[in-house]
């Protein structure tokens, strides 16, 4: 097991040095960063002070060194670097001290705040709509399959199994403008639900309190596709198992179809639901950001498509790389407990 975990690490590293290197390359050739913290008013000199002070005027290798050594947990830094950055960790040395430290994510161009800060504002408001998203995608979708497969080829099977191909087939951006339009628009004064909103309203008075409902849009357009994928899953696996010898010698033994299905039946279906929850749970983190944005969900996803527009790319390369660090995290921990639920499953690497 711990072999296997190391080697899974490993190739965790490589994919993420590998987000590093595309990250870098591909937005540090789009305009001049300098000219983006001060904008159009900004003369000569102090650009020029702004590029030394972003290593602008170094070569192209010696910033990505720089930028692979400040995003790194574990790099080299002097007295200045630690105190001017920030930076958060167990130092070691003299004038250049080795440590263990938060990565550092750089700062805004726009207002000039660390970027780890503004991510970290915005994480908990997409933790949550991922989290509300796979609850509802998982107890509707396996209740779905477990009803579909118990009623193999009776209409309720069939609009289960169409419904889950269509939510397959339709695109969360597409469908989030399709449900806020028709809930929050034209069925507002049934519903009482909006267009957009976020997880805290602001009002005048009351001041700042929690809003949950402007999170069933955005949950429920963000669980539709692992909805559809779960449905699927626990059709197939509980048609598999249901034709099983001890399913049939607990029927035999009299017990009910109930039990049967839910107490036999339905833990034995559950190994492949159970990682296909925990791999799309790294799939909606990515896939937020337009679900975000449609819906005005404050988030990661919202953070870095205003930022994007604002040409704030480093708040957008840290967003690519805590989104691909969660990724990463969580796959391996879907194959691990893949091996935990069914232990006839051998630890390749």
């Amino acid at each position: 097991m711990f072999s296997f975990i190391l080697k899974k690490m490993g190739y965790g590293v490589l994919v993420l040095v590998g987000v590093v290197i595309v990250v870098f390359f591909l937005f540090q050739g789009f305009g001049d960063p300098a000219r983006l913290v001060l904008g159009q008013t900004g003369d000569s000199a102090t650009l020029a002070n702004v590029r030394k002070e972003l290593a602008l005027d170094q070569p192209k290798w010696k910033q990505f060194l720089l930028y692979v050594n400040d995003v790194s947990p574990i790099g080299v830094a002097t007295k200045e670097d630690i105190k001017e950055k920030g930076l958060k960790g167990i130092f070691v040395g003299g004038d250049l001290k080795v440590g263990i430290k938060v990565p550092y994510l750089r700062r805004s161009y726009q207002n000039r705040r660390p970027v780890m800060d503004i991510l970290m504002e915005a994480l908990p408001g997409t933790m949550i709509l991922a989290f509300s998203a796979m609850i509802f995608a998982t107890l509707i979708g396996i209740l779905l399959g477990v009803l579909s497969a118990v009623k193999q080829n009776t209409w309720m099977d069939s609009s289960a199994v169409f419904a889950s191909v269509l939510g397959i087939s339709a695109p969360s951006f597409f469908m989030g403008i399709v449900i806020a339009y028709v809930f929050g628009f034209l069925l507002h004064q049934y519903t009482g639900l909006f267009m957009t909103g976020s997880l805290f309203d602001y009002d005048v008075v009351t001041g700042r309190h929690l809003a949950l409902r402007n999170l069933w849009l955005p949950a429920l357009t963000l669980g539709i596709r692992p909805l559809a994928i779960i449905t699927q899953l626990t059709r197939s696996a509980m048609l598999d198992v249901l034709g099983k010898d001890y399913i049939r010698t607990a029927y035999a033994k009299g017990l009910t179809k109930k039990r049967v299905v839910f107490k036999h039946a339905l833990p034995n279906a559950l190994n492949p639901v159970a990682t296909a929850i925990t791999g799309w749970f790294a799939e909606l983190l990515a896939g937020s950001f337009f679900v975000e944005y449609i819906f005005g969900w404050k988030g990661i996803g919202k953070t870095t498509v205003d930022a994007l527009e604002n040409l704030d790319f480093p708040v957008v390369m840290g967003s690519v790389l805590i989104t691909a660090t969660f990724f990463v995290v969580v796959n391996i921990l879907a194959d691990i407990l893949y091996t935990v639920l069914d232990p006839r499953v051998k630890l390749h690497g």
